[in-house]
């Protein structure tokens, strides 16, 4: 697995990661043995990077990072949390009490004295201009309590913003096929002032595996069902905001790009790492299975200038009308 640097994370990472979120909830049921199964596969295919949010599950997929990693012994993957989004997710929660608070059930739940990376988890816009809410996580630094903090945003305007601040050392963003905004002046900032990039969504829910179809059926608990139109939380976290019909023609378009040989998923992952900005990607992963598929995607060439060309053509004839004014 190769790995990337970030100047204000100041470790290296490997550029595919592990996401979380499915362990967690809001992705349907995934039973107890196949989440611990799908973290250990993806740390056995040499992944460092492990994502996860207080609120992903009420907190179970904290819990079984923690335990996992503790089972396992030997040295831990870099684990990045999230928080601010377990009450009303209003600007005024993000009080430095509700962070130390927020901070210290990480703690518990991951096992650990330090957490090495926390990010607000998607705030409103609000909170990027408040110098207060970044100052208590510096004071959380200097307390031994973090090793790093950064964020996570919706936003390309968000991630700009967010940089400002000296203490951001990675700004998580959606970023695919699906998603190309974020490769433009956000990206090139970023990296001169050696901010860590998290690719999230890579798969924009799935449908950039080219295994969904029009026939597809999602669980009642699965948020590609409840949240299309952004009814539990932002409409772009679900399929990257594309109408489901949008998407699945273009994945039509997309399929005879793909290598011979390659999945569809490890093809959407690579075209991600084709930007040296991204610092990794981190896909989710439901079982084992998945997460060795994830893994593997390192394994892939790198993409032709032609393929790369052919990819933006789809994009922005079919996809970019429907995200690019809105993320």
């Amino acid at each position: 697995m190769h790995s990337r640097h970030a100047a204000r994370l100041g470790r290296d990472i490997s550029a595919i990661g592990f996401g979380a979120w499915q362990i967690g909830g809001s992705w349907g049921e995934v039973a107890e043995h196949d989440a611990e199964a799908a973290l250990a596969a993806a740390l056995d295919g040499g992944v460092t990077f492990v994502d996860t949010a207080d609120v992903y599950g009420g907190g179970r997929s904290e819990e079984i990072i923690g335990r996992v990693l503790k089972q396992r012994g030997g040295r831990r993957p870099f684990v990045a949390t999230k928080c601010g989004r377990g009450g009303t997710n209003k600007a005024d929660s993000y009080t430095k009490a509700n962070l130390a608070q927020w901070v210290e059930a990480s703690l518990k739940r991951l096992q650990v004295e330090a957490l090495d990376l926390v990010q607000l988890h998607c705030p409103p816009t609000q909170v990027y201009y408040m110098p207060e809410v970044f100052g208590a996580l510096d004071e959380l630094v200097v307390a031994g309590k973090l090793r790093a903090y950064g964020v996570s945003v919706e936003k390309v305007e968000e991630g700009l913003k967010a940089i400002e601040y000296p203490g951001v050392a990675s700004v998580q963003i959606i970023y695919n096929i699906f998603r190309q905004r974020p490769a433009r002046l956000f990206f090139r900032e970023a990296k001169r002032r050696g901010v860590a990039v998290i690719a999230r969504v890579p798969l924009s829910s799935g449908m950039l595996t080219g295994k969904l179809t029009r026939e597809t059926k999602f669980a009642e608990d699965d948020h590609r069902d409840f949240n299309r139109e952004g009814e539990s939380f932002d409409k772009g976290e679900t399929f990257s905001g594309v109408p489901y019909d949008v998407g699945l023609d273009a994945v039509e378009e997309l399929r005879p790009l793909v290598p011979g040989g390659v999945p569809m998923a490890a093809f959407a992952l690579r075209w991600i790492l084709m930007n040296d900005a991204v610092t990794t990607v981190i896909p989710g992963a439901r079982n084992a299975a998945q997460a060795k598929g994830n893994a593997a995607a390192d394994d892939v060439a790198p993409l032709s200038d032609r393929t790369m060309a052919a990819v933006a053509e789809v994009y922005q004839r079919r996809i970019a009308p429907w995200v690019e004014a809105r993320w």
